[in-house]
């Protein structure tokens, strides 16, 4: 079983990307921010607990995260491997993955980190927002506050991932197609 982190910034491409990669090796795909944007389309007390922060562009809770993912890989556990899209969002979260990970016998194998521009990533949202009808997507202001707070709170989950000898940088710029080829060449890497 493989265990990829798809990592990199909002807008990079990791939903479009982890489909593309579910498509061609069977992967699952946990996508914690579609998870939690169901959550908050039901209501749910936990959906509406990190519904004001999304709205202001600040990431969900580092507990309801752990509890999603740790659900997930209760529950999927006869597959390929898995793709982590989105998660983990900063070193604590790693740290407790990693220790989710022990408790099945496994581990990250590798993180696949996209790395794209800031003007490139909020050109890309907004015309994400426009077509999605998702508010944190249709403000600059908002879209560059969840740049800041990737680069303050995330980029250095990669530190983490490296000192592991398990991050790769992938150019996140390009036609879809070309990117998904530099992350399959990466994984194929993996055996």
């Amino acid at each position: 079983m493989k265990n990829i982190v798809l990592f990199g910034p909002p807008g990079a491409g990791k939903g479009t990307q982890a489909v593309k990669l579910v498509e061609k090796y069977g992967f699952n795909h946990i996508s914690t921010g579609q998870v939690i944007r169901n959550e908050i389309q039901e209501q749910t007390p936990a959906g509406k607990k990190v519904e004001a922060c999304i709205a202001r562009g600040e990431f969900a809770p580092d507990d309801l995260v752990i509890e999603i993912v740790k659900h997930f890989m209760a529950t999927h556990q006869d597959v390929e491997g898995s793709i982590f899209d989105g998660f983990p969002r900063n070193t604590y979260q790693a740290e407790q993955f990693d220790r989710l990970m022990e408790e099945w016998h496994s581990e990250v194998d590798i993180m696949l980190s996209l790395e794209v521009p800031e003007d490139e990533l909020v050109e890309r949202l907004l015309l994400r927002g426009k077509d999605s009808g998702r508010a944190d997507d249709a403000s600059e202001e908002v879209i560059r506050n969840r740049i800041r707070i990737y680069n303050e709170q995330t980029a250095v989950v990669a530190d983490y991932y490296a000192a592991q000898g398990k991050h790769i940088a992938i150019n996140g710029v390009g036609s879809v197609d070309e990117i998904f080829e530099r992350l399959c060449e990466a994984i194929d890497r993996l055996k």
